[in-house]
């Protein structure tokens, strides 16, 4: 097949794209009613983004679909983004762009492309089933010529797949490598099961945890598809706000936003609140994928002891376990989640950058970085809570 042929489009809203077409590149596996693997690239994910204005004007995250047409059929596409900052991404280039713009370049805007406010691996080359390799290069060149083509110092994939960073390392972009927590899924039927996998002194630690999180006066229910109401956004709303302007000084997502997963993405969700007399105090969001549990969210009106765990960690747990599902993925960084069963996983994104010099530069730090990250997750790993029998098993 002649890459001639593909005609590479960039379109400003997601409403020019036909929804079916892109699901059928971003989430194949859901053509016979399953759930999507990723559902943060899904044609409803990424307009509850637009739509709710969390993306576009005014925000740093100017959307750029990238697609990719053969005989006026989609076969690739990607979530570009033109960003004139670096918030809301979790693979950090601050010091990058500090470095850049104090020899007298200028960094921003730069091209991301990825899931906005969202550190969750996945497909970032998104293509229909037989179309892979011819899509996924196509939409590489696309998007770095478009970067070079408006002089931009720099394109960004940001937690893309282990394959997609061989692949895109193959076509000459700079892979790195950093690490989240993920708690992997050994075939537990139940909680206890999991626990007996721990060492004696992690197992206490973790039933003293759920004892204290769950004595704080009131029950924890999940509420997902019909069950979810309006108040219980109303309720984490509360949640998010607070918690936003304590980590990034103001939320990204706008109140909309939730409004709108409400009423198209209610089934992808699970809400776990913790209630006092029928008033929610804390809760935790996740998105639910066909093999994984993604958290998200999380937030409260009153500290209550080892709550935060209960509701992010273990209830996730719980529900990964209920539902059948592989891992659950945590979010990004927390080294406190080591003790909770989550253990070090890698994640991946690769990098244009414009300018030769800053390219050698930055190629040298991703070398020493990918050397340091290794040994951090081995070191990591072998503090992790399970009996060594286990570890040795799982290795």
């Amino acid at each position: 097949m002649d890459q001639a042929q593909i005609e590479i489009q960039v379109l400003s809203a997601l409403s020019q794209i036909d929804e079916a077409a892109w699901d059928a590149c971003a989430c194949p596996e859901t053509g016979e009613g399953g759930r999507p693997e990723d559902p943060f690239t899904t044609h409803r994910f990424l307009s509850a983004l637009e739509e709710s204005g969390s993306v576009g004007p005014g925000t740093g995250w100017q959307p750029q679909y990238l697609t990719c047409y053969l005989d006026d059929q989609l076969v690739a596409c990607a979530p570009l983004y033109a960003k004139g900052h670096s918030q809301g991404e979790y693979i950090f280039d601050h010091n990058w762009a500090h470095a850049y713009e104090q020899a007298g370049g200028r960094y921003y805007p730069k091209l991301q492309l990825a899931v906005p406010f969202t550190p969750a691996g996945g497909r970032r080359f998104l293509t229909r089933p037989g179309y892979e390799e011819i899509g996924t290069s196509a939409l590489v060149q696309g998007a770095v010529q478009i970067a070079a083509d408006n002089l931009l110092s720099s394109l960004h994939v940001t937690f893309c797949t282990a394959k997609e960073a061989q692949i895109g390392s193959d076509l000459g972009l700079l892979p790195r490598r950093t690490q989240q927590f993920h708690w992997l899924n050994d075939g537990y039927g139940r909680f206890d099961d999991f626990l007996a996998a721990l060492s004696s002194r992690k197992r206490k630690t973790l039933r003293k945890e759920r004892r204290q999180a769950q004595a704080f006066g009131g029950q924890i229910e999940t509420y997902t598809g019909a069950d979810l109401k309006p108040e219980h956004w109303d309720a984490f709303w509360q949640f998010y706000q607070d918690t936003g302007s304590r980590k990034w000084g103001t939320p990204y997502l706008t109140r909309q936003f939730f409004d709108i997963v409400h009423e198209t993405m209610a089934d992808d969700v699970a809400l776990v609140l913790a209630e006092r007399d029928g008033v929610p105090v804390a809760g935790a969001l996740n998105f639910i994928g066909a093999s994984a549990l993604f958290g998200r969210y999380w937030g409260c009106i009153e500290h209550h002891p080892c709550l935060h765990f209960e509701l992010c960690y273990y209830q996730a747990i719980d529900l990964a376990i209920e539902m059948g599902l592989d891992r659950v993925e945590a979010g990004a960084q927390g080294e406190h989640k080591l003790a909770r069963g989550y253990l070090p996983t890698e994640t991946h994104s690769l990098h244009w950058i414009a300018d030769p010099g800053f390219r050698a530069a930055i190629e040298q730090y991703l070398k020493a970085e990918r050397a340091t990250v290794d040994e951090e997750i081995e070191v990591l790993t072998s503090y992790g809570p399970f009996r060594k029998t286990h570890v040795e098993e799982q290795e």
